[in-house]
């Protein structure tokens, strides 16, 4: 999927905003505040929103032009909508698998989703946890190449959210890519291998979540050693863009980008002082802690 200076507005507000989007092959995932421009940008991408200029490209077709070459090739779980009320749960899965060549054994889906108890309730009566799962199923059921899933375990027990993880995990087994928004950093960090982060109607920042927790927000070096110690001169040796202090007495903590040199000097320090430290560990920032720098909002976690 491949965005380009994508602009979108309702009315005076623009809620897109000149974005730029690639994502390859795998699952990538889709994270901003509310009100930043994701699930518009996703829309675009699905074809529901015509842009106001910019191009968008999934699997190389302009998905409002060329709709009837693209939907077959695509997957669509939206956050709400999309399937008949009065329809059984049943009916509508198997009825969406019989518009594909060759779609994914019904029953063996209905199973992994834990579906088999309510194949003959009308959607209207499922619970929002069963109809997050049947949205799931009915997205993923043709064999999609890519699917976009919008909040798939939003509502669900553990034990369901654990099953859509694992069934996202053989999507991508099976070579289909994924686009994933989710509010859930724990979900973009075991499932994704690119993560976009969108606020303002822009990507602000898209990287792997490895690359992303190592180069956005620092980490966090804590050692406990004797009260007292004179942190000022530890300070002195640090790089210039580290803090030293000590939080409780004993313990230590240095904030900056650690690395191997920092931690030498660390110890070096620490020897030169007398002090053996009974402890000494790294943090690494989470996807959490890097949203938080870059947007100055909480996701839930």
């Amino acid at each position: 999927m491949e965005v380009r200076a994508l602009v979108k507005r309702y009315g005076t507000k623009t809620a897109v905003d000149g974005l730029d989007l690639v994502a390859e092959d795998g699952v990538t995932a889709v994270l901003g505040p509310n009100g930043a421009g994701k699930t518009t940008t996703v829309e675009t991408c699905e074809g529901y929103r015509k842009p106001d200029s910019g191009t968008v490209r999934v699997l190389g077709l302009d998905p409002v032009r060329q709709a009837a070459q693209l939907r077959p090739r695509i997957g669509v779980m939206l956050q709400s909508g999309g399937v008949y009320s009065g329809a059984r749960a049943d009916e509508m899965l198997r009825h969406t698998a019989k518009l594909h060549a060759h779609p994914l054994d019904v029953d063996a889906l209905v199973e992994r989703l834990g579906l088999g108890s309510c194949g003959r309730t009308s959607y209207r009566r499922l619970s929002g946890g069963q109809q997050q799962r049947l949205a799931l199923a009915m997205a993923v059921v043709g064999r999609p190449e890519l699917v976009f899933l919008d909040e798939p375990t939003a509502g669900l027990d553990p034990q369901a959210r654990r099953a859509t993880w694992d069934l996202v995990r053989d999507l991508r087994t099976d070579g289909v890519s994924v686009i994933l928004t989710t509010h859930y950093m724990e979900e973009a960090e075991q499932l994704a291998d690119d993560v976009a982060i969108i606020d303002g109607g822009r990507v602000i920042a898209q990287g792997s979540p490895e690359q992303l927790c190592r180069g956005g927000a620092e980490n966090t070096l804590r050692f406990s050693g004797r009260p007292g110690l004179d942190v000022s001169s530890l300070l002195k040796a640090l790089p210039a863009d580290c803090t030293a202090a000590e939080q409780a007495p004993g313990s230590y903590r240095v904030v900056g980008k650690i690395d191997p040199q920092l931690l030498a000097t660390v110890t070096s320090w620490c020897a030169q002082h007398g002090v053996m430290p009974d402890r000494i560990s790294v943090e690494r920032h989470t996807l959490e802690d890097v949203f938080l720098e870059l947007t100055g909002k909480e996701l839930r976690s």
